[in-house]
């Protein structure tokens, strides 16, 4: 039986608010997402908007849900998202211009776990070659978060106050998110506070067996403050989030705490001679994983500390008519410790506490230029070079102790007496260029070399044990992983170029095609050092990072093609999507861990008067080009049917949909291993995929007041 919410449970969340300053346009972007109505493409066009009900409580997975972003499974709020074919840390991620980092070891509360969609203004995906200004310590692209702008009296009003209550529930996993805010301001100062609340049950495939370890409680409140003057903002965010339990079906322990705390300052200008905006952030958070519900059992605490803390200046300075200079410097630091408290009573979980991560450092900074030059109505161009130094270091550290833990006593030795800090310099270069042949054909190009500098987990992970070691990884694969201190960056070279068709008018039909080929040299993926078993013939793998070279490839499409638009029918639309991506090991064309396979999206939209109404399909290929050497699950190519419906009244705006109409019962490509069902049903057989969510009614609903 589905764990019921009741509603006399729910907490009431007050509110009254206004968020940070947008951030600077970008020259090149993949897609522009507005929330909660999605609209992909920042042309304006005379076919239906993409108003999409809020279908999921996870960011990640509603920027999946419009373009080419995929994501790897996790916690139910915690996705962590890949862009062709390369994930997580590789992707800069910025939350109003500041830059959080996963502080734990399965990566549990992932830099977007943070964000609540209902919070989201605009969101931006740039994948492979992006600005210098707009990436920097990542190789696969960036992903930008910014909340609504700061509202002021205007036109004489002495004082104007806002507000938006936003709801949606989905019946599969009775998951329930609550979003309330108001702000007042007047002609200079503005005021506001925002509460969300984010709940779930563990969901149920399509075959109405549940999936264990799926059920989340998230709750967020952020208090908003923004003056502003002549040609200048001030900004001041404050935020704090509890999530007080979150289920990891791939995961071997669950998420039993995360308390975070953040401060975001930003100020802009326009001067005579261009436009400056600084930001200043931090963030503190505590975690901790274990278990909490009979889904999943054990006894195991495992805790960490993180902060993070940095700032950006950017200044844009037009040369002349044709070139702008943008010119910055940034720092970013990660201070980490992660510790795993002693059992009582335990032969292996003590009697010491282990020590992973002590006084773990990553520091890094950087600077850079690029310039944008507008060479004639055909031809543009943007030019960017940028360095940013990382220095990595981590203290002594120390493993339970005992005679039950042999191999980690003498790993912790080992360890301790290595050089345990490190420092890279890395340059990155982007040239992109656009020229438009006609005004219904251009094309956008370019290269870029992209550097990341090793993560703290991926240099000082350093336990040799398998219960050590099968407490770090992020992949949900149910393997056990170890950090390697002489790990290099990783340099990624891409080319990439979009041929882009439309009609004169940009206002019936566009067809958008992007071949890309990434070369990563000393791509950090894993050696195999040993195996062991879960179960009588259940092996799993004993992996180090390593420095390899890798490779990826692929095509992405998008379209869309106005049908109708009349007084009987009013308007009417095509759109939709086509991606393809692989991913190889240069030594021996091994295909590379959680690549999805083929995939095709496309949506029939409608809208009428006060209605709109769509279905959409979404077809993916069989994944058979899998990692072997991660004991990684082959799967079966499914069909998805969604079919949604709004209408819109004055201030107010009703959202029904069906999510996987057919109740089709299918296995996520990038799903991992499915080890809290293989646990719960006595270790039986083989470690099976994690089956994607069934049948789901959801209903949203928001009021403007």
């Amino acid at each position: 039986m589905k764990q019921a919410i009741r509603m006399k449970n729910l907490p009431y969340v007050v509110a009254v608010a206004i968020s940070v300053m947008n951030c600077n346009s970008l020259y090149a972007e993949e897609a522009t997402v507005k929330l909660p109505e999605v609209v992909v493409d920042a042309k304006k066009d005379s076919a239906p908007v993409r108003e999409r009900p809020l279908n999921s409580a996870d960011m990640v997975e509603v920027l999946a849900a419009e373009g080419s972003l995929q994501f790897y499974q996790s916690g139910g709020v915690s996705a962590l998202p890949v862009i062709r074919g390369l994930n997580d840390d590789r992707i800069k991620i910025l939350v109003d211009g500041a830059e959080v980092t996963a502080a734990c070891g399965n990566h549990m509360n992932s830099p977007l776990s943070y964000v609540a969609p209902a919070t989201v203004a605009n969101a931006s995906v740039l994948a492979g070659i992006t600005p210098v200004s707009q990436g920097g310590d990542s190789i696969a692209g960036t992903i930008l978060l910014t909340s609504p702008a700061p509202v002021f009296a205007e036109n004489g009003e002495t004082l104007v106050t806002q507000g938006r209550f936003s709801s949606l529930y989905r019946s599969n996993n009775n998951a329930f998110s609550t979003a309330l805010s108001a702000s007042v301001a007047n002609d200079s100062l503005s005021l506001g506070f925002t509460g969300t609340i984010d709940r779930a049950g563990s969901y149920e495939d399509g075959r109405g067996n549940k999936v264990r370890s799926t059920q989340f409680d998230r709750r967020t409140q952020t208090v908003n403050v923004a003056a502003r003057g002549e040609d200048q903002l001030l900004t001041v965010k404050l935020t704090h989030q509890d999530v007080p339990f979150q289920g990891y079906v791939n995961q071997y322990m669950d998420l039993i705490n995360n308390q975070s705390d953040a401060i975001n300052i930003g100020y802009s200008r326009t001067f005579a001679w261009g436009d400056l905006d600084t930001r200043l952030y931090w963030q503190n958070v505590n975690h901790e994983m274990g278990f909490f519900s009979n889904e999943k059992t054990g006894t195991m605490p495992m805790k960490t500390k993180g902060e993070d803390m940095g700032y950006s200046i950017k200044a844009a300075l037009p040369l002349d008519a044709i070139h702008t200079l943008r010119i910055g410097n940034e720092a970013h630091r990660q201070k980490l410790d992660d510790f795993w408290p002693a059992v009582p009573g335990s032969m292996m979980m003590g009697p010491q506490t282990y020590v992973n991560i002590n006084n773990g450092r990553r520091d890094r900074v950087a600077v850079y230029a690029e310039v944008a030059s507008s060479w004639s109505n055909q031809w543009s161009t943007l030019l960017g070079l940028r360095e940013d130094v990382v220095h990595t270091s981590t203290g002594e550290v120390q493993s339970y102790g005992g005679m039950m833990n042999a191999t980690d006593n003498a790993a912790a030795q080992v360890f301790n007496a290595g050089n345990r800090s490190r420092t890279d310099q890395n340059i990155d270069v982007t040239a992109m260029a656009t020229y438009i042949a006609s005004n219904t054909t251009s094309v956008d190009f370019g290269y870029a070399r992209k550097n990341r500098a090793p993560s703290l987990y991926e240099r000082y992970s350093w336990g040799r044990g398998t219960m050590a070691m099968t407490m770090i990884g992020w992949f949900g694969d149910a393997n056990g992983y170890v950090g390697d201190p002489d790990l290099k960056p990783e340099t990624a070279n891409t080319i990439s170029a979009t041929l882009n068709l439309h009609d004169a008018a940009q206002a019936q039909w566009e067809l958008k095609l992007t071949p890309y080929y990434t070369y990563v040299q000393d791509y950090i993926g894993v050696n195999r050092i040993g195996t062991f078993n879960l179960a009588s013939g259940v092996p799993r793998a004993l992996l180090q990072f390593q420095n390899q070279d890798a490779q990826f490839y692929g095509v992405e499409a998008a379209f869309k093609r106005s049908l109708w638009d009349n007084a009987r029918f009013g308007q009417g639309r095509v759109i939709g999507s086509l991606g393809w991506t692989r991913g190889e090991r240069v030594s021996n064309g091994d295909d590379l861990y959680h690549i999805m396979p083929l995939q095709f999206k496309a949506s029939l939209e409608q809208r009428i008067g006060a209605w709109s109404n769509a279905i959409d399909l979404q077809l993916v290929d069989s994944k058979t080009a899998v990692d072997s050497v991660r004991f990684e699950s082959k799967t079966a190519g499914y069909t998805l049917v969604n079919l949604r419906t709004g209408y819109q009244w004055k201030k107010a705006r009703l959202d029904l949909g069906v999510t996987n109409l057919f109740d089709k019962f299918y296995y996520l490509p990038l799903g991992g291993a499915d080890y809290a069902n293989w646990n719960a049903n006595g270790g039986q057989g083989a470690i099976g995929p994690v089956a994607g969510m069934g049948r789901s009614v959801n209903v949203g609903l928001s009021v403007d007041f």
